[in-house]
């Protein structure tokens, strides 16, 4: 039951909010008491700590499963983002802004997981670029990895509307391959673009 509750609850915040949402809305949702919610989490804080790290092992079980299809390192990083509007499309608030915001300590304590595993992406996604052709070889790989960290992390905790957070990190994506690409690679960026712009 409490591998359910957690599963609703996540999707419930994503879709709606961490603030909105409340211990009613859940139960009223799962079409259980609210004493058994309480029964397994003592308060909400406990409830959207551990719904946070579920959205986090998912997160990175999609992002695995992209990797392991094989694309070329651009098309894997427009594939990955993809895949995060499809996550998050139903939102309106920015649910790393919603948390953010609301709650600080469960985001701070979020964020320390996130960063390693982030950066750990994107040097992979870099090296690979470079094995390729379609990244520069004389790229600071480390310089690059911060940038784009800082870059993307910035849109989505700055950003209240999911909508212009969405954009906003495919103008980052675009800017970041730019700065990297060889003639090759702004070759299969162009493409990328106008895939998604049909």
């Amino acid at each position: 039951m409490k591998e359910k509750i957690i599963s609703k609850a996540s999707e419930m915040f994503l879709k709606l909010g961490f603030k909105s949402i409340t211990m009613d809305d859940i139960a009223g949702e799962m079409c259980i008491s609210k004493k058994t919610i309480y029964k397994y989490f003592c308060n909400k804080e406990i409830l959207i700590e551990q719904s946070v790290q579920l959205i986090h092992t998912k997160v990175h079980e999609l992002i695995d499963e992209v990797i392991s299809k094989d694309y070329n390192a651009i098309q894997e990083n427009f594939e990955i983002r993809r895949m995060f509007g499809e996550m998050f499309k139903s939102s309106d608030t920015s649910p790393i802004y919603q948390l953010k915001k609301h709650y600080p300590e469960i985001f701070t304590n979020a964020l320390k997981f996130q960063i390693e595993e982030c950066e750990f992406c994107f040097r992979q996604n870099m090296e690979k670029g470079i094995a390729q052709n379609l990244y520069r070889k004389d790229l600071n790989i480390e310089a690059y990895v911060k940038f784009y960290y800082y870059l993307i992390f910035n849109i989505n905790e700055n950003t209240q509307s999911e909508r212009e957070a969405y954009q906003l990190e495919l103008d980052a994506l675009e800017y970041h391959t730019r700065a990297m690409a060889t003639a090759e690679g702004i070759i299969e960026l162009e493409k990328n673009l106008l895939n998604i712009t049909k």
